[in-house]
This record gives C-alpha cells, structure tokens and sequence, in this order.
C-alpha cells in the first residue's frame, strides 16, 4: 500500500467519517476534564504554562500533523509515516508503543472519568470519586461500552464518539459559566497576581509539566483511520485546526474557572472538575447545575475512551497486515469490517493493568503510575512523528502533493516546528521519571515506571525479531 494516493485504500475499509465526526472525534480524544484538575491543583502557575505548551507545542505539533495527514493520507497515521521515513524497524517500535501506551492510558482514563461521574448523585455520592471498588468496577464497564461499540462498526461507534466531544465541551462551558457568575458575586478564592501566573520551578510539581503536554496530544489520531475518512486531504486539516483552537481555549478558561471557585490544595487531579462545579452548585443552591455537568462528562468520557479505541486498534491492524505482528491482528471482522483483534487484545491487557496498578498503591498513586507510564511511551511514537517530518520534507513531490497543507515557512519551517516538537517530547518523557510530590513511596513509584515501560519496549522489540525472521522464511520459500 502506498501513501500517494486516497485510491490506495483497503478495500474493506468504507469511509463513514465527514468533517464534524473528525472534528468531535478530535475533542473527544484530545480534551479531557481531568486534565484540567490537575492544572488547577498544580496553581495559577499552570494558567502560563499553558499557554506556554499551546505555543510551543500544540500548534508546532498541529502543523506537523496536518501536512504529514494531508501528504500521506494512509491507514495507520504516524506508523506509516514512521516506517515510510526510516523503515520497517522504527515505524514498528513507533506503532508498537504507540499502541502499547493505551495500556496504560484506558486505565488512567477510565479511573479519572468513573471519579468524574461520582459526582451525578451530588455532594452525596461524591465520596465514591475515592471509593476503590467503585472505581474498578466503573472503569470495567467503561470500557466494555466503548469496546463493543467500536467493534460493532464506526458506522455506529462514531456516535459515541460525536457525543462524547459535545458531552466534554459543554459542561466545561457550565464551569466557566458558573465560575464567572461566581466570580462578579462574591470574588475569587484565588488571589490571581502577575508573579502567581507565572511558571514556577518546584521538584515536587515538575513531574506535572510533561502532562500539560500530553493533554494536548491525540490530533494525530484522526489520521490512523485516513481511509475511513470522506476527502482526508481536506478533512483532516479542517478538522485539526478548527478543533485544536477549542481546545487551547477550554483549556485555559477551565482551569481559571476552576481556581475561581477553589484552592489549589483542595483540588483532586482526577475529579476536580466536579469538585468545583458542586461547590458552584452549593452556592447557588442549585444541584442540578452538578448533576447534569456529571452525566454530560460521563457520556463524553466514554466517548474519549470510544475514540481512542478505534484510533489505535489501526496500528496494530496495519502493523499485523504487515506481518510484524501475528496475521490475526490484521483481520477484519467478516461482518463489521473492523479490526477486532486488535480492538479485544488492546482492552484485555488494559484490564490486567488497571488490576496491577493498585496493587500496595492509594487510588491517587496508581493513578499517577499509569498516567506518567502513558506519558512515557507515547512520546516515544512523537519523536519519531517529528523526525519523519522532517526527513520526508526532502522528498523531492514535497511541493507536488495535490491538496497537501505544508508547513509555512519550507525546509526552515518543518525544522523548526518538528524541531519544537521533537524537544518538548524528550523533556517530557525524562521529566516523567521523577515521581510527584505527594507520592508515598518514590522508589516504588519510579520502580514500576520503568520497569513497567522498559518491559514493553523490550517486548516489541522481541515480536518484531520474530515477525521478521518469519518474513524472511517466507521470502526465501517464494524464491525457491
């Protein structure tokens, strides 16, 4: 399969996605309440490094995406890129982890949005946000939905996930509100300052920096489904931009709404959203406001979890056409026309992981563990995303593409942003070592980090030795 032409596209594959199902899907994927929590809980500092990430990070990245998606329009986003750039082996150990991360990733997202959803019943079921046994189970059933709705087809799981992008924005819009009316009434519980805005160095935080990051990353995700895409030459690039400035903007008022209504100390990193909407419903003495903001992000964090299901199971669906990985990861369901060995085995070693994780662990440390091992992996796929942009810019049809979106600025520009980008995901993933502050035991934490993340690696690694000497079989055989 070549990248050159939308004609190149599995045959099995139908394209159901237009521009407002990317667009959703984007902010399905990429916005996530929780994140926002963690900002506020990190200070008023965070409000700057925000903006700091967005300008040096989001758009580099966007513009990355957008002319790598709009030049090489295929199945399998930044493999292929990864594998047409500098081969089989590291477009491999680039889908591999990329895949691998979401291991990691569902659990964390799972636990973070049964949290969120505690707080439906209001004050009075907000202490299930803390409850281990009701996160587990939650977090089990969260990702069944979202499994089996991807599995049945995206004709239908891309409904999940347009739901799932309103249901994340809207009551994030309900927090602003509130915080607002909250703030011309009575005031701010945060005393604001020019010095409180800006970034702070402070070892026990700084392990929260490559989050704020991360929070901005899943725009490239789109991409992996290109051939299930109306127009993905003109889709895709509609879609990142006008989704990425939502996205940068909910961000940074939400997590000023948030410290409007709350202390920093008092805000939860996986739920303080909620924590703060409540205490906006206490003071208007209006409940509901709480409840209806609870049920909105509950539908839009299933349909976070439904997007990056169907996201990611092409990876290893392209990377099993490939034969790097067993040939059954590269099957389609006879009836659905989805990837579902990779969508079953993906949500499977989620699981055992979310069981491992609270192991000797609070609820809030398994779920720093799982957040900073997702960090991790993931970045290592941005690496070679921003390199291959690189590297492809000197491909001499660059300038010929039908369609293609470049960078501004020729050669100099995509040095520049992937350069940007490249530099950000480094720091990023040796900023994730360094366990938070509140952690308990450090070297347990940091132990299972990379225990936990070397294990993986190292485990792709394997597989492909073994994908590859049995292609080499096969090649020899035909020759005979």
């Amino acid at each position: 399969m070549t990248a050159a032409s939308e004609g190149a596209a599995h045959p099995q594959l139908p394209r159901v996605m237009g521009f407002w199902d990317v667009l959703l899907f984007n902010i399905a994927t990429v916005l996530g309440p929780r994140w926002i929590a963690a900002a506020a809980h990190n200070g008023a500092s965070s409000i700057s490094l925000w903006i700091i990430a967005a300008v040096f990070f989001f758009v580099p990245t966007a513009l990355v995406i957008v002319e790598l998606s709009s030049r090489f329009p295929e199945e399998g986003g930044l493999y292929a890129w990864s594998r047409d750039a500098f081969g089989e082996f590291h477009g491999f150990v680039a889908g591999w982890t990329y895949w691998v991360y979401t291991f990691f990733y569902f659990p964390g997202l799972c636990v973070a949005s049964v949290a969120m959803s505690a707080y439906v019943g209001g004050i009075g079921t907000a202490s299930l946000a803390q409850n281990r046994t009701f996160l587990l189970a939650g977090s089990f059933v969260l990702l069944f939905v979202a499994v089996y709705l991807n599995i049945i087809g995206l004709h239908i799981g891309k409904w999940l996930q347009n739901a799932g992008g309103l249901c994340t924005y809207l009551p994030l819009l309900i927090l602003v509100s509130v915080a607002f009316v909250v703030w011309r009434s009575s005031g701010s519980v945060t005393h604001f300052t020019w010095a409180g805005v800006l970034p702070r160095w402070n070892w026990d935080s700084v392990n929260f920096w490559p989050q704020l990051a991360f929070a901005f990353t899943g725009l490239e995700l789109a991409s992996t489904m290109s051939e299930e895409v109306r127009e993905p030459r003109k889709t895709l690039p509609r879609a990142i931009f006008g989704s990425g400035v939502l996205i940068a903007l909910i961000y940074i008022a939400g997590t000023v709404a948030v410290l409007v209504l709350l202390n920093d100390a008092a805000v939860r990193p996986d739920s303080g959203v909620f924590q703060a909407i409540t205490a906006a419903s206490a003071v208007f003495k209006i409940g509901a406001i709480g409840v209806i903001a609870a049920l909105l992000v509950t539908v839009g964090n299933a349909g976070g979890v439904g997007s990056t299901v169907a996201g990611i199971a092409r990876v290893p669906f392209m990377v099993g056409v490939d034969r790097y990985l067993p040939p059954a990861f590269g099957k389609i369901h006879p009836r659905w026309k989805t990837p579902h060995i990779s969508i079953l085995v993906q949500a499977i070693i989620s699981g055992v992981i979310l069981l491992l994780s609270q192991i000797n662990e609070t609820t809030a440390s398994a779920y720093q563990i799982l957040v900073a091992a997702a960090v991790i992996l993931y970045f290592i796929p941005f690496l070679y995303m921003n390199a291959a942009a690189i590297k492809l810019a000197y491909r001499p049809e660059r300038e010929k593409t039908p369609g293609a979106i470049l960078i501004p600025g020729g050669k100099i520009g995509v040095w520049i942003a992937s350069g940007l980008g490249f530099s950000v995901v480094l720091l990023g993933i040796v900023l994730s070592f360094i366990p938070p502050g509140e952690t308990e035991n450090k070297l347990l934490f940091a132990l299972k980090l990379i225990g936990g993340t070397g294990f993986a690696v190292l485990l792709g690694v394997l597989l492909y030795a073994r994908g590859a000497r049995a292609k080499s079989r096969e090649r020899e055989s035909v020759s005979l």
